[in-house]
């Protein structure tokens, strides 16, 4: 079932230089429970698009539909993850994971066992009390995931949310997101530079040209899941990669 379309969706901005055309005519589906990736150069407008299909901001022109129904704002059903953790440096990580829940009015036990459940699954349940200023990198990540995964979205959005982490924490995050995708049956969107990223996670790859950004290529990716790190030193995995690449150079 499509639970996310774009029709014919663009985007202009007005500059101090004049109008700045980020997206041209962009039209997708997202299907529920799928995995999907958008990569491009820098600047064609990936940030924008993925923005737009979550309602955090209105196209130019074109129209968004989530379930169906044209998306004018973020709905309930949806989490986010960007670039920065953004977690709150008063708060420790079982405080930032809770705090979805008090803004929708769920407390005591039931809060405190699905918060605890999700960092235990990602292996932080030795750092409930730390506060962020003393957790890696990676651990806050984590810690923002947990958070957005906390009240049982039906799709969450990835904007580069791995993008300054060292390669080997990377790759780790990379096989945790696909374990937590499978068993809790989300809906993914994510956006990333990285390539390999993309394919090891994604059952499909939207390459985007150039801006004004529009959709020039779709890879359907082939390997099964689940999906081991291994599979990156294969030559198919290679070759896809090789396959992506020039989609976005030419």
């Amino acid at each position: 079932m499509v639970i996310l379309e774009a029709r014919n969706v663009s985007m202009v901005y007005n500059s101090s230089r004049g109008p700045v055309e980020a997206l041209r005519d962009v039209s997708l589906e997202v299907r529920e429970g799928e995995f999907v990736c958008i990569v491009g150069p820098s600047g064609c407008g990936k940030t924008t698009l993925l923005r737009i299909l979550s309602g955090l901001l209105r196209p130019t022109s074109g129209l968004v539909l989530w379930k169906g129904e044209p998306l004018r704002e973020p709905k309930p059903e949806m989490g986010f993850v960007f670039q920065k953790a953004n977690l709150m440096p008063w708060r420790d990580a079982l405080g930032n994971v809770l705090l979805p829940l008090e803004v929708r009015g769920i407390n005591g036990s039931e809060a405190l066992e699905k918060a605890f459940s999700l960092l235990k699954s990602m292996g932080l349940e030795g750092f409930l009390h730390t506060y962020p200023r003393e957790l890696s990198g990676g651990m806050e990540q984590k810690v923002a995931l947990a958070r957005a995964l906390v009240y049982d979205p039906d799709i969450l959005f990835l904007d580069e949310p791995f993008s300054s982490l060292d390669a080997l924490t990377r790759e780790r995050l990379n096989v945790e997101l696909a374990g937590l995708w499978r068993n809790r049956c989300k809906t993914v969107v994510m956006v990333t530079h990285n390539l390999q990223e993309a394919i090891f996670l994604a059952d499909r790859v939207m390459v985007m040209s150039p801006r004004p950004g529009t959709l020039k290529a779709q890879f359907i990716i082939p390997f099964p899941h689940p999906r081991d790190l291994s599979l990156t030193f294969t030559p198919e995995f290679a070759a896809l990669a090789r396959a992506v690449r020039e989609a976005i150079e030419y």
